[in-house]
């Protein structure tokens, strides 16, 4: 491969993690005025039709065969585009500036759980630095819940419902990662379409249930208008994009070197966040360099083990 195409997928994974990056602070915003569950909805049903055109252009017809698949796909993209996504925004939402950041954190961490999970399904334990890294990370995350002051563990400061529902997120696209490796042969583009499809139809009946019921209630059309250029990043953007984006970085670099870029997502959202006159604190910077650190030497001792599984994020 020559160094132009390498400069190349590293830009393609550089603009994917930016635009990851920006997703939770007009995220944020977006959540001023509509509530995370039919936020989702609406981003991930208008992406996964945008993505089945493209699915249909490049593999044509065929690529929407279930091939006895389906309820593996129906359960992934659950986890992948209804969990995540509704468990990290309502999570942020519940925590404030403080969660756009944490969510952004915990998109970075997301390589080193896959470690865990792959560990706790396979039973393969992972190599001594390996397990170290994810050690460095832990602390990393701790230090942006916690702001340094670890008194705050056993205290009522700490708000454990939000920090709950963003590791149900972080661990719902966890699993969706993970479930890629059962579809073999497929490309990356149908097993993100065909997930999304099947984790939007999943959201839209639950939003319905949760909506008739009285529990939420749908979203009225002052409500949706000031949403509608967030939303129109949310899915372009942050969506479709970054996603293409990813997996076209991805091809030309491979999972091992283009994983590297994932840190932007933090950097991104934090230096937005800063900018933005959110006042970040030393120890939340700190959290974030360890949680990079430990990615990056992960990435170092990835090279030299075959146990490190394909790993591929959204948000």
């Amino acid at each position: 491969m020559s160094k132009l195409q390498l400069w190349i997928g590293a830009l393609y994974c550089f603009i994917a993690a930016v635009a990851w990056g920006a997703v939770f602070p007009i995220a944020e915003r977006a959540l001023h005025h509509m509530d995370p569950f039919w936020m989702t909805t609406f981003r991930y049903g208008t992406v996964a039709l945008l993505l089945g055109g493209i699915l249909y252009y490049k593999e044509g017809r065929s690529a929407f065969k279930l091939e006895r698949g389906g309820r593996k796909l129906v359960a992934f993209g659950t986890c992948g585009f209804t969990i995540n996504s509704m468990g990290l925004f309502w999570g942020q939402k519940q925590l404030g500036p403080s969660g756009v950041l944490l969510t952004s954190i915990m998109e970075a961490f997301m390589p080193l759980l896959v470690v865990l999970l792959v560990w706790s399904t396979t039973r393969q334990r992972p190599q001594a630095g390996t397990l170290s890294c994810i050690g460095l990370a832990f602390i990393g995350v701790l230090f942006v819940i916690t702001k340094g002051d670890l008194s705050m563990l056993g205290s009522s400061e700490l708000r454990i419902l939000p920090l709950l529902s963003i590791l149900i997120g972080v661990a719902g696209w966890v699993v969706y990662t993970v479930g890629s490796g059962y579809f073999q042969g497929w490309s990356a583009l149908r097993y993100s379409t065909m997930t999304c499809i099947l984790g939007s139809l999943v959201s839209l009946i639950l939003n319905s249930v949760m909506t008739w019921s009285g529990v939420l209630t749908f979203p009225t059309a002052a409500q949706i208008v000031p949403t509608l250029p967030y939303l129109a990043f949310l899915i372009v953007i942050g969506g479709v994009v970054a996603l293409l984006a990813w997996f076209k970085g991805i091809e030309l670099l491979t999972s091992v070197n283009g994983i590297l870029f994932i840190n932007f997502v933090p950097v991104t959202t934090f230096l937005i966040a800063a900018s933005a006159g959110h006042h970040v604190r030393f120890e939340e910077w700190l959290g974030m360099v360890l949680i990079i650190a430990a990615v990056a030497a992960n990435n170092v001792i990835s090279r030299r083990s075959s146990l490190q599984p394909n790993i591929s994020t959204s948000v």
